[in-house]
């Protein structure tokens, strides 16, 4: 925190301080951060897909399975349409 108790702000202060230790709330200042976080983000968006894509088969194999057993319970008790 800060070194003063009387600094009420001098916690914010830190945070404004380009020269003080990395801040999570501030981008990248040198390009070497910003390919790093590029790469990073786009090693996070690869795998986020591949995701979405696992999810997809999943819920298609479930409708699958689905239709299957209505049409295999449809064969055993087949029930008339009409009354």
């Amino acid at each position: 925190m800060s070194e003063s108790p009387q600094d009420p702000f001098g916690f914010f202060k830190q945070f404004l301080n380009p020269g003080a230790t990395p801040n999570p709330f501030l981008p990248p200042l040198t390009e070497e951060e910003i390919d790093r976080k590029i790469v990073e983000m786009r090693t996070i968006e690869q795998w986020l897909s591949m995701q979405v894509g696992m999810l997809q088969m999943t819920v298609k194999t479930l409708e699958m399975q689905k239709a299957g057993l209505q049409a295999f319970k449809k064969g055993i008790d087949p029930k008339p349409d009409t009354p």
